[in-house]
């Protein structure tokens, strides 16, 4: 791996630390404006339905105009966006943050298009495990430095989100080159919100099948961030303390995982049966989950969802790269990433009507469900194999 995957993992770690530290606030900061359950499941899908018309166009910008200062525009608008909500006095300024940075917020398909740019085939599996770790570990520092940052208020995490995604943005701007070996030809408009390519890339081979089944999986692991943590806290009457451990947990495991993980595991099975093993456990750890109210069970099976769920979103990228032809990188990554944002608005929508704030156990629901969908999503991935990857077609 050479110096400028290097920056661009430490941009990512950096930039999940933005994320990651918003993550066990969001549902808190939005019951401190007056926000109902299912109002506040709308302030989780704002930002991802703003990225769902942003990513592709911005995935084809990079394409046509360069990597980094398509990289450039997404961080300077986290910034300006956490710093709209950290100081916001009402519930508006509060959506219009989120909407802001979410419409801005295409920086991780392009890092992903980066990746893709810098390395060769044989070596992307690896690139986008260490990528994905490097996320992984903003995951192990973020809901941290959040709780830190509450202690002063709620409003200050979002104040500290900022000042990180500006660090990312300073180091873009200073040690990242463009990447991008041949800029598109510009065709049509530059402000179309890609509506059309979104339907045109499920019909594209190899890609239209991943694109879907990344839709699927992501719609069912956003029912079950929604609901997680109101679970944790008012089923299992655990506190915020101890959330944050639990994270920890999460993203140290998938740290391991995206690193030493997927380089053992690629020499022994294919990147497809990899996907499918972290999908399986996936799907098992989610109906798991809620069967005993108890907080030594939950942690077992938190420890088995952590060690396997993070395998699946770094496969399925590596499938859709290997599948891409070299100068789509970046539009299929903003496809992607874009149907990812649709179903992280549809996710938690579906798990704020099934919960009822008045009786906690509901928020145990969308687990069931949601671990029900992604079984059986991985049998139709296993049965449709050979429509999405050649590395299966010699099987």
């Amino acid at each position: 791996m050479n110096r400028n995957f290097w920056i661009t993992a430490l941009i990512a770690f950096i930039n999940s630390l933005s994320v990651t530290i918003l993550i066990p606030i969001i549902y808190l900061y939005g019951k401190k404006f007056g926000l109902s359950d299912l109002q506040t499941s709308l302030l989780f899908s704002m930002y991802a339905i703003a990225q769902f018309f942003a990513t592709p166009v911005i995935g084809k910008l990079s394409d046509r105009f360069g990597r980094k200062p398509l990289l450039i525009i997404s961080l300077a608008g986290t910034v300006i966006a956490n710093l709209i909500a950290g100081t916001a006095t009402t519930a508006s300024l509060v959506f219009l943050g989120r909407f802001l940075d979410g419409i801005t917020g295409g920086n991780l398909s392009v890092a992903q298009a980066i990746i893709s740019d810098i390395t060769g085939p044989k070596d992307r599996a690896q690139a986008f495990g260490i990528f994905g770790a490097a996320m992984g570990l903003g995951f192990v520092l973020g809901p941290v430095t959040s709780l830190l940052a509450q202690k002063v208020s709620l409003g200050t995490a979002f104040l500290v989100s900022a000042a990180v995604a500006l660090i990312a943005l300073i180091l873009t701007v200073v040690f990242l080159p463009e990447t991008l070996p041949t800029p598109v030809a510009q065709t049509g408009n530059i402000f179309d919100l890609g509506l059309e390519n979104l339907v045109k890339g499920l019909t594209k081979p190899g890609v239209g099948i991943l694109l879907l089944i990344n839709f699927c999986t992501g719609t069912t692991f956003t029912m079950f961030t929604y609901a997680f943590q109101p679970y944790f806290i008012n089923v299992l009457q655990q506190s915020s303390e101890s959330l944050t451990l639990l994270f920890l947990g999460f993203g140290t495991m998938a740290v391991i995982m995206q690193t030493w993980g997927v380089s053992v595991l690629k020499t022994k099975i294919s990147v497809v049966k990899i996907m499918f093993l972290g999908l399986f456990f996936r799907s098992l750890s989610f109906v798991l989950m809620p069967v005993i109210p108890n907080i030594s069970y939950f942690v077992i099976i938190s420890i088995l969802f952590s060690i396997f769920n993070s395998l699946v979103q770094p496969m399925i990228s590596t499938l859709l790269s290997l599948n891409a032809q070299p100068q789509e990188q970046g539009m299929v990554m903003g496809l992607n990433a874009s149907y990812l944002s649709i179903s992280n608005g549809i996710g938690p929508v579906i798990a704020g009507v099934i919960v009822q704030q008045s009786h906690p156990i509901t928020y145990g629901y969308p687990l069931y469900l949601a671990g029900i969908l992604t079984f059986a999503v991985l049998f139709w991935a296993v049965k449709a194999r050979n429509n999405y990857t050649p590395e299966v077609k010699s099987v």
